[in-house]
């Protein structure tokens, strides 16, 4: 049975990919304008079929929306985004950037990071379009990305890009093997950014509580003790769906672990985590549909099973 409270691992996966591929194939030969009349039928169904997540975006949305009613109208128009910006996700895989309309703010800073020579690491969430990065690729050519995630993830996220574009390759490096600090390290060495979603983590261990939204809330402590380790710059990232054709990347400075003082890594990694929280909750406010974790974040660590 699944809940509110279950962990987002152990939640099915919805999206089939023998049905993304037939989907992929529809929306490149009708084209985006028509295809996206699919996308209110889509949102319909997750307002209509998918009590969990609608409970879960209720929840979202009261908290972003603190003196406002929650209905059912902005609950669609947040499902509608959330299809809006998975069927872009075809178009950008396929490079077909001419039809959007993507307006960058912060790209000089990461520039003046890559400029170093030394590689970043580039922190985003499920807020938004992290494929519209891409984008900023295309005019930035020197500008080489890798993502990192747990290995379940990387072998999903593999299976669906292939489905969308059976052509494409995408760099992704899994975590949690005995090489992967390895092979993140010499990415960064060759210059290229490390982009890690880190809103999530894989259960209670390794997060921290921080306030996000007037509440307490679970995130990951690893993207950040590792760009600590490995003493590089931390970016934060974040491709708001502003409707229609419209994206707005944004890029902003979390932290640049390069000059740690002796004893002090801990802190820093505190410290750049309230900055990555802050910035998450900035840009929840500027596009609050944007939001597209449908689960309970503000879900409380289990507790510890007591010794036999």
């Amino acid at each position: 049975m699944i809940d509110d409270t279950t962990h987002w691992t152990q939640r099915p996966e919805r999206s089939n990919l023998l049905m993304l591929r037939l989907m992929a194939w529809v929306s490149l030969r009708l084209g985006r304008r028509i295809s996206r009349g699919l996308l209110y039928g889509i949102a319909a169904y997750f307002l209509l079929l998918a009590p969990s997540a609608r409970r879960s975006s209720k929840q979202y949305l009261r908290r972003v929306y603190p003196s406002r009613r929650v209905g059912w109208r902005l609950q669609f128009r947040h499902f509608l985004a959330f299809a809006s910006v998975i069927h872009d996700r075809i178009y950008l895989v396929n490079d077909r950037f001419d039809l959007f309309d993507i307006r960058v703010q912060g790209d000089g800073l990461v520039r003046e990071v890559l400029a170093q020579g030394r590689g970043a690491f580039m922190l985003g969430g499920h807020l938004g379009s992290f494929e519209v990065l891409r984008a900023v690729g295309q005019q930035q050519p020197g500008l080489r990305l890798a993502m990192a995630m747990f290995e379940e993830n990387a072998r999903k996220i593999n299976a669906l890009l292939q489905a969308i574009n059976p052509a494409v390759h995408s760099h992704i490096v899994p975590l949690g093997k005995v090489d992967s600090m390895i092979s993140v390290h010499d990415l960064l060495e060759s210059g290229a950014v490390v982009g890690i979603l880190a809103d999530r983590s894989l259960g209670s261990t390794g997060t921290r509580t921080l306030s996000f939204l007037g509440a307490p809330a679970q995130l990951p402590v690893g993207p950040f003790r590792m760009a600590a380790i490995l003493r590089r710059p931390v970016l934060f990232m974040t491709g708001l769906y502003g409707g229609g054709k419209r994206y707005d990347i944004h890029f902003e400075m979390v932290a640049d672990f390069s000059q740690i003082p002796a004893g002090g890594r801990e802190a820093a990694v505190q410290t750049a985590m309230e900055c990555y929280a802050a910035l998450l909750e900035k840009y929840c406010h500027v596009a609050p549909t944007n939001w597209f974790n449908f689960f309970d974040f503000w879900q409380p660590p289990a507790a510890p099973h007591p010794s036999p």
